[in-house]
């Protein structure tokens, strides 16, 4: 008899939208769209794309005293999101292209910095072309994302870069749910039905 225990194979979220659904998944994270950076057994990482903050990018750098440059442009005024309830104090990257900094992971033809050095290039106008900058990010541990998946709390759909970066943030959950091939938010519902 082997006693090695067997873990279940996961489904690999990866690069995938979680949408919240109403009535299950309650507080910062309600109606979120959450791009899934990393999914493994030991648990997953994820940042909300459609919750931007009071906070611009030009803020931010004036925050963590980079001189910005002219060529900044309009970037500066773009807003930084709130990526998730854990490190909200920690900034994160999802950019494009993927161009390798101090400490990126590629993600496809996208890539995730944690590292001064993207803000940097950003302050002086030589960052990355699109870029969505998040503070804090989603995290669930090993078998907590599986559970809420299979309770229903999350919807999950393929992450296009339109959706990420080219959508207005209050039209990104309609745009992925239009993937599903459901028309409109407005069609979920918290409340159960009786027949």
């Amino acid at each position: 008899m082997n006693d090695t225990k067997q873990t279940e194979p996961i489904v690999d979220l990866s690069k995938q939208l979680l949408l919240a659904m109403p009535g299950k998944v309650m507080g910062s994270l309600a109606n979120t769209v959450i791009y899934i950076c990393e999914h493994t057994d030991q648990g997953a990482l994820g940042l909300v794309i459609n919750r931007p903050t009071d906070l611009t990018v030009g803020d931010l750098l004036k925050r963590l005293e980079l001189p910005l440059s002219l060529e900044i442009g309009a970037q500066q005024e773009a807003p930084v999101f709130f990526g998730g309830p854990v490190q909200t104090d920690r900034g994160f990257v999802l950019h494009m292209p993927p161009k390798g900094y101090g400490s990126s992971i590629q993600l496809g033809d996208i890539a995730l910095t944690t590292s001064r050095d993207v803000l940097q290039d950003v302050a002086v106008g030589k960052g990355p072309d699109q870029m969505l900058i998040t503070l804090g990010y989603a995290g669930w541990g090993a078998g907590q994302l599986e559970e809420e998946m299979s309770q229903n709390a999350w919807l999950n759909v393929a992450a296009t870069n339109q959706i990420i970066f080219d959508m207005p943030p209050e039209q990104r959950y309609d745009a992925a749910l239009a993937q599903l091939g459901i028309e409109s938010s407005v069609m979920l519902s918290g409340d159960a039905g009786h027949a």
